[in-house]
């Protein structure tokens, strides 16, 4: 189905991908793997034809797909045979209206309207979004446009199915049913999946083989079950160890309230958000404190990214207050956020530029906040590139790093493990950690269990646009994460 031969790309001086050789059977589950900038979603897209027709590269070597080379073949005609699921789905949601998106693709291919609606409400059923058609796309959480792109793919039933930290966003049930999605599209259809996640947990339940990728090579391609199990290998690159136990439900999670340790910093009394006629938050209370690291959880659609938007001011409540201790912040200064996308938020020239320009802006000395943070950022040989020239994880680091050199009194992160393999992100929440102790609020917004019990001291679950449970990590829990993504 898939021939990869030498495939070399490079984004002008900076090379990719290096003599890549693969070859992947119709039908077969792949999962890739590998630090972030490795040349995962690169390879994906030269799978795809992106590249080089949509992004320019200096490409060597050859690709076919289903006996067509991608370099001869238009990117119209690929895509009948290749569906593309991108890191960030904002890049490929472009409708009004969830209905439309999903409809959008067959509708290309020419099928008749019944056969345009037969696919489109099967999409829409197993990504779980049967009966919100009618609903603007921008009014979706991260993870519920991440559905909508995977179900606007499956809609179009293409040969092979390559999706980019499908899962990233994706809360546990969601997960488990795209995974039983893929599995039986590959057993019954013959449909070809390759993945590239940093949850390999989860990408190894879906994929009976795993290519490992670093710098741009293959250092592994082998039977999933056997490569999960060489820890020495993942640790070299970077990579979590995946084990057979399962994360619990947040309930579980949530033990007893404890005391806080600091004075209030911002309290959200009785707060409505409305996105349309849709109702997000629904007489929220909430207080956060000085000092507190505060994990944020819920379930797709649950309402953790409005909070995010409200203490960021990008968001007004339509009902209820925003009460800050010490006044009205400052914009950018006391309150820093990292975006789920994290390049709505990237604007300077350089890597370096980017981390320079808060605390420039603000009158603080930025020449050793910069070199320290391009070294926990692992972007110390990259200072002085282009911001378009880095992988989305890359990219996703830089901007953390630009958010940290504030230091502001109160940090959010919204979904910090987008495109990041733990060896970096470990780095980086190592200088959140020490921002923390020194009195700097946290508000972490992510699915990933180990992170929030490696760090969380407090564990708020939203449903329904309200909290549903508010505690500590609790007991037992923490070395049940541990076990879950060893290192």
């Amino acid at each position: 189905m898939i021939d990869v031969q030498q495939l070399t790309v490079g984004f002008g001086q900076q090379p990719v991908l290096r003599g890549i050789d693969l070859h992947i059977g119709a039908g077969e589950r792949v999962l890739l793997a590998g630090a972030s900038g490795s040349g995962k979603s690169t390879l994906l897209r030269c799978i795809a034809g992106i590249v080089p027709h949509a992004v320019a590269a200096d490409m060597t070597g050859r690709i076919t797909v289903a006996s067509r080379d991608t370099a001869s073949t238009s990117l119209g005609d690929l895509a009948q045979t290749v569906g593309l699921v991108f890191q960030n789905p904002g890049v490929q949601l472009f409708n009004l209206t969830v209905g439309e998106e999903v409809a959008f693709g067959p509708l290309n291919l020419g099928l008749t309207s019944r056969e345009v609606r037969t696919r489109s409400e099967w999409a829409l059923s197993v990504s779980g979004l049967t009966g919100r058609e009618g609903e603007e796309v921008r009014t979706l959480s991260g993870g519920e446009q991440q559905r909508l792109a995977i179900a606007a793919v499956l809609a179009m039933r293409p040969a092979v199915l390559a999706l980019d930290e499908p899962l990233a966003s994706l809360d546990v049930e969601s997960s488990r049913r795209l995974i039983g999605v893929l599995e039986e599209l590959s057993r019954t259809a013959g449909t070809t999946v390759i993945v590239a996640e940093h949850r390999l947990r989860e990408g190894a339940e879906l994929a009976s083989r795993t290519v490992l990728l670093d710098d741009g090579r293959v250092v592994a391609d082998g039977q999933t079950a056997i490569l999960m199990n060489q820890w020495s290998l993942l640790r070299e690159l970077g990579l979590r160890r995946p084990t057979s136990a399962s994360q619990s439900s947040w309930e579980q999670l949530v033990g007893p309230a404890a005391a806080p340790g600091g004075a209030p910093i911002v309290e959200l009394r009785g707060v409505e958000a409305w996105y349309g006629r849709r109702c997000v938050l629904a007489g929220l209370d909430l207080v956060i404190h000085e000092g507190e690291f505060v994990a944020l959880v819920g379930d797709n659609g649950s309402g953790k990214t409005t909070v995010a938007r409200l203490l960021a001011g990008m968001l007004p409540p339509k009902a209820g207050v925003v009460r800050w201790a010490h006044g009205k912040p400052v914009p950018g200064r006391d309150v820093g956020i990292l975006l789920q996308d994290s390049r709505w938020q990237l604007f300077c020239d350089t890597v370096a530029s980017e981390i320079a320009f808060g605390p420039s802006n603000f009158g603080i000395n930025a020449g050793p906040l910069v070199s320290r943070l391009l070294k926990a950022a692992d972007l110390e040989q990259a200072g002085d590139r282009p911001l378009y020239t880095l992988s989305a994880g890359q990219q996703q680091r830089a901007a953390l790093a630009a958010v940290l050199a504030i230091e502001p009194r109160l940090l959010i992160l919204d979904e910090p493990t987008i495109g990041q393999d733990w060896r970096h992100l470990d780095r980086l929440m190592t200088v959140v950690s020490d921002l923390n102790r020194r009195g700097c609020a946290v508000l972490l917004i992510s699915h990933d269990f180990k992170l929030i019990h490696r760090h969380a001291s407090r564990i708020v679950m939203l449903r329904g646009g309200r909290v549903a449970a508010d505690g500590v990590p609790a007991t037992g829990q923490a070395e049940k994460a541990q076990d879950i993504h060893a290192i």
